[in-house]
C-alpha cells in the first residue's frame, strides 16, 4: 500500500511541473515560429558612413542660388532605447564644390552702365558636421528594418573658399573692388562675409538589412549666414540633402 502511495505522490509532483512548463511555453509549443519576447538592453552601435551630398545656398529671393555637390564621410553612435527608439550623433567631414556664373554692371568710360559681363565663382567647402537624430526603427522582415529619423545638426565651416574667374574689364574691376571693397579675386567667404556655423533642421528615413544601411534625408538650415549685409533684410541660408551607405562595426 506505502509503495502505490509513493507512485501516485511522485506521478502528481511530475504531471504538475509538466503543466507549468507547458503553460510558460505554450506559444513556443504550439506556434514553432513564434520567438520568446525579447528583454531590452542598453547598448551602443558603431557606425562608418560614406555617401553623396548637395548643398543649396539661396537667398531670400531665390535670386542668387548656387549647388554645390560633394560627399562626406564619418562616424556615427546610435543609442539604442526601448520602444524601436534610437538616438544618434557622431562627427562627418563634407567637401562640397559648385561653379555658378554672375551677371555685373560694367563701367565704360562715361560711367554708365551694362550688364554684359560677368564672373565665375568656383566655391569648394570644408564642413565639420555634428548631428542629434531621434530614429524610429520598423521590423518588416527577417534581418530587413525600415526606419525614421529627424533632428538637428550643427555644421562647423572650416574654410569656403570662392575662387572667382573676373571677366570684367580694368575699369569695373577697379571700381567694385576700390569703391566698394567687392572680393574678385581668391578669398575665404568664413574670413569676413559668412558665419562658419549652420544650424539645420532635417528629416529622413532609410533601409537596414543586418549591418548594412542606406538611408536619405533632407536638412534645412534655419539661421541666416550672411555677416555684414549690403542691403536691409539680406539673407542667404544653406540647405542640404544626402545619400550614404553605413555600416554597422562588429561588437563582442
Amino acid at each position: 500500500m506505502k509503495r502505490y502511495l509513493i507512485i501516485l505522490f511522485v506521478c502528481a509532483i511530475a504531471t504538475k511541473m509538466s503543466a507549468q512548463d507547458l503553460q510558460s511555453n505554450d506559444q513556443i509549443f504550439f506556434d514553432p515560429d513564434a520567438k520568446e519576447e525579447e528583454v531590452y538592453k542598453f547598448h551602443t552601435d558603431y557606425r562608418i558612413e560614406g555617401g553623396y551630398v548637395q548643398h543649396w545656398q539661396h537667398s531670400k529671393d531665390n535670386q542668387s542660388r548656387l549647388y554645390l555637390h560633394g560627399a562626406r564621410i564619418g562616424a556615427s553612435f546610435d543609442f539604442v532605447l526601448p520602444y524601436h527608439l534610437s538616438v544618434q550623433t557622431g562627427l562627418l567631414y563634407t567637401f562640397a564644390y559648385g561653379k555658378a556664373s554672375q551677371k555685373w554692371g560694367v563701367v565704360d568710360e562715361e560711367e554708365s552702365y551694362a550688364a554684359s559681363d560677368s564672373i565665375i565663382h568656383r566655391v569648394s567647402e570644408h564642413w565639420l558636421t555634428i548631428p542629434v537624430r531621434v530614429y524610429y526603427n520598423i521590423h518588416l522582415w527577417k534581418k530587413l528594418n525600415m526606419f525614421l529619423y529627424g533632428g538637428p545638426q550643427l555644421m562647423i565651416g572650416l574654410a569656403e573658399i570662392d575662387n572667382i574667374d573676373n571677366r570684367l574689364p580694368n575699369k569695373a574691376t577697379e571700381f567694385y573692388t576700390n569703391e566698394l571693397g567687392v572680393h574678385l579675386d581668391k578669398y575665404n567667404r568664413f574670413a569676413d562675409e559668412l558665419y562658419p556655423v549652420n544650424i539645420q533642421l532635417g528629416v529622413g528615413g532609410g533601409f537596414e538589412w543586418d549591418c548594412y544601411r542606406l538611408q536619405a534625408g533632407y536638412d534645412f538650415g534655419l539661421n541666416n549666414q550672411i555677416k555684414h549685409p549690403i542691403e536691409n533684410n539680406q539673407h542667404m541660408w544653406e540647405w542640404s540633402w544626402y545619400v550614404s551607405f553605413a555600416y554597422k562595426l562588429p561588437t563582442k
